[in-house]
């Protein structure tokens, strides 16, 4: 456990890297204007009735899930604090400097490249073994405490959270599928691309 808060220079460079090849993929997918990630249709649409950007409100999310872990005693390391700040801050930065893209080839080039760099800096991520993410964590502890399937759990997570991005209206659309369909394999194809890791077997 001590080890998720005492990294070797490598594995810091590593999350920090991976972090935000994340948070860039999504800003990716946003730009593209095809349908968002789950997690970042709720957070655009809790930005649409805050002051918070959607990076903030990527953050903001990010604490609440953190709260959920409580009861489910899973233990966080330094990966999961800065999962919670940096993918946001890279979100919005990658916002401010894309180009619009406006033609319908850019847009859908933009959203399977965002797919493919999420997956591959959540291989990053993963392999670096500092701690799951917000949203990792409660899946492997809702998985640790109830017995139930991961696969299951991630599932219901994830309509969860689009749901709730769309009640409050966060974009939804074919983006938000194939984000769905895709992101699973695109991330076990970066684990698979960097090497194995110490972490609970998914399902």
């Amino acid at each position: 456990m001590r080890a998720r808060w005492t990294p070797t220079p490598w594995q810091l460079a590593q999350v920090l890297i991976g972090l935000w090849l994340f948070g860039t993929g999504e800003a990716l997918i946003v730009s593209a204007k095809l349908g968002n990630s789950p997690w970042t249709v709720l957070a655009q649409g809790v930005s649409k009735h805050t002051p918070l950007s959607i990076g903030g409100a990527t953050f903001a999310i990010s604490v609440v899930v953190l709260l959920c872990w409580i009861p489910l005693r899973e233990w966080p390391g330094l990966g999961t604090v800065l999962n919670a700040v940096v993918i946001g801050v890279a979100i919005d930065v990658t916002l401010e400097l894309l180009p619009s893209l406006d033609s319908h080839a850019a847009r859908w080039a933009g959203l399977l490249a965002g797919i493919a760099i999420v997956g591959f800096g959540s291989g990053l991520y993963l392999t670096a073994a500092l701690g799951p993410g917000p949203r990792d964590g409660l899946m492997t502890g809702l998985n640790a405490r109830y017995g139930w399937p991961l696969a299951a759990v991630r599932t219901g997570i994830e309509l969860t959270a689009v749901t709730l991005g769309f009640l409050l209206g966060g974009r939804v659309g074919v983006g938000s599928v194939l984000f769905a369909l895709l992101i699973g394999h695109a991330v076990s194809f970066g684990v698979r691309r960097i090497g194995p890791y110490a972490a609970p077997a998914r399902a």
